[in-house]
């Protein structure tokens, strides 16, 4: 295992005695990720460009096959990812050309990028904003896991991705970006007094002073008032063509979408089954010196989830890059039985983290981020309306 340029600040102050802080636990910002890929303790089959290295994490890129299993699995402590690609795989499927991953199917696809991590950095993974907009279903996967998206302190190894598309079958190609990884050095432990120090020093959602809910987080609640047009949101279509992932403001929403309107009482129902985009009723802003994540399903707020892509990079909504006004776009799917939502009701918390230094970019169009001052948005495949 190696050693990262935080261990080695940790180690010579101890060395020295010096009374200076170790290095602060945190979330790694850009700079580091792109020293751990000049020591090798992130590296690829191809070379890792630039673009892939975002403000807090880095984008993850499918390799050349995913093969196509009958069921998701964890390898579990005594065995590799490979070992139960043997056991379950039915068929593999050539990714270099781009290929068809049908919806209803389970897919696992070896990445690009493997790890030869520190031993006290860790990972954590989540699905691209449009990746989570299209309702594709990932989840990271190391040897020995016993949890998905999570990658133990001094992992040395590959990576794997479990591909469920849920509502549109797509189109993947070798290279594609699904999934990021964040990686942090040191064990975290968000407070609700930090959250509520830091928002009182930067809002971090635009609600009235001393009406913030933080509890485990800070609240974000859903917008049912809508645009001048009465629309608050989007319902997929059960049956539509193909989405290529690597188009980009090609598709006419209206064959895939349907608009969500509210009904007579202001409400929208959720019905099982379907998956839905509505959009945060508050403005959310992450400074740059944190990141944030929303955590998914609460059964406390109702019988339904929030998901799948919860990562928030330093910048996003920050007045300062250009973010002012950015929403949270909502993807939700109800759970067993038609469930009403409200205007303004609670539908999910953002916990923030701290990063151990400022990256040197935030999120913004600067770097190519599709979502700053967003409101409610589609995937970048779709053209804007």
């Amino acid at each position: 295992m190696s050693t990262s340029v935080v261990e080695q600040q940790h180690q010579a102050d101890e060395e020295a005695g010096s009374d200076k802080p170790a290095h602060p636990v945190g979330i790694l910002p850009s700079q580091e990720i792109r020293a751990m890929i000049g020591r090798a303790e992130i590296s690829a089959t191809d070379a890792i460009p630039e673009e892939q290295i975002q403000p807090a994490s880095i984008d993850l890129r499918l390799g050349s096959v995913a093969y196509r299993v009958r069921a998701g699995f964890l390898p579990g402590p005594e065995t590799t990812v490979r070992e139960r690609i043997g056991a379950f795989a039915m068929h593999e499927v050539d990714l270099t050309k781009g290929a068809v991953l049908e919806k209803g199917c389970v897919y696992i696809v070896p990445l690009m990028e493997r790890l030869n991590l520190p031993e006290r950095v860790s990972g954590t993974a989540n699905p691209k904003s449009s990746t989570g907009r299209l309702d594709v279903f990932t989840r990271l996967i190391t040897d020995h896991a016993v949890m998905f998206d999570q990658v133990p302190p001094g992992y040395e190894g590959p990576l794997y991705t479990e591909i469920s598309p849920r509502t549109f079958s797509i189109v993947a190609r070798q290279g594609a970006r699904l999934s990021q990884l964040r990686l942090q050095h040191g064990t975290l432990s968000a407070s609700d007094t930090a959250i509520r120090q830091l928002h009182e020093a930067t809002p971090l959602v635009d609600s009235a002073p001393g009406t913030e809910n933080i509890d485990h987080g800070i609240a974000v609640t859903v917008d049912l008032k809508g645009n001048d047009r009465g629309l608050v949101g989007y319902r997929a279509q059960h049956y539509t063509d193909l989405i290529d992932l690597a188009k980009v403001d090609h598709y006419d929403p209206n064959h895939f979408w349907e608009p969500v309107y509210v009904d007579s009482r202001g409400t929208v129902i959720l019905y099982p089954g379907d998956f839905y985009i509505l959009a945060s009723k508050e403005a959310v802003t992450v400074p740059p010196d944190h990141a944030a994540e929303m955590r998914p399903y609460d059964t406390r707020v109702g019988e339904f989830r929030v998901h799948y892509a919860g990562f928030f990079d330093p910048g996003f909504g920050y007045a300062a890059t250009g973010g002012s006004g950015s929403r949270a776009v909502l993807e939700i799917r109800s759970f067993e039985v038609p469930f009403v939502l409200r205007d303004g009701q609670l539908v999910a918390r953002l916990v923030y983290e701290p990063l151990t230094a400022e990256p040197d970019k935030l999120y913004g169009v600067d770097i190519g981020s599709s979502y700053q001052r967003q409101g409610l948005a589609l995937a970048k495949q779709f053209k804007r309306q």
